[in-house]
């Protein structure tokens, strides 16, 4: 079997061409967010990944801070009524923040496969209760 693609040049391809991080392939994706059950072409099965809230945590760091300054800017300079902050502001944060999202999600996806994340998992070992000290018999 031929050895995975470790490289992050790796992660981001099939990251930007929503592919499964195995073949590079198959689709990753069977909505815009939503992950297939397995890859249709090497049948890789995405079970094990689990990108939680990591994408849009990543998308609003990095793209809400732009689109905030766009509406701090436009307040300060403009002093606009409300109705013109929803009508620019609102599609500029969700133009910015919501199509990175598939990427995102793509990459952490690619990520956990290629670093074989997986969930902890604890082990408690049981416990043997500690040795009492003999006491020497009285004479």
């Amino acid at each position: 079997m031929e050895q995975p693609n470790t490289s992050p040049t790796w992660i981001l391809s099939v990251a930007a061409r929503s592919a499964c991080p195995r073949c590079g392939k198959g689709k990753l994706f069977d909505g815009f967010l939503t992950l297939a059950r397995q890859c249709d072409v090497c049948g890789l099965d995405y079970s094990f990944a689990d990108p939680a809230d990591g994408p849009a945590f990543f998308s609003m760091m990095f793209m809400a801070i732009p689109a905030t300054a766009f509406g701090i800017w436009l307040e300060l300079t403009y002093e606009p009524p409300l109705w013109v902050h929803a009508v620019t502001t609102l599609p500029v944060m969700l133009l910015l923040c919501v199509p990175p999202l598939r990427f995102l999600k793509g990459a952490l996806v690619a990520s956990q496969y290629v670093n074989k994340a997986e969930e902890a998992r604890f082990t408690i070992e049981p416990r043997t209760p500690p040795e009492t000290p003999k006491r020497p018999s009285p004479p």
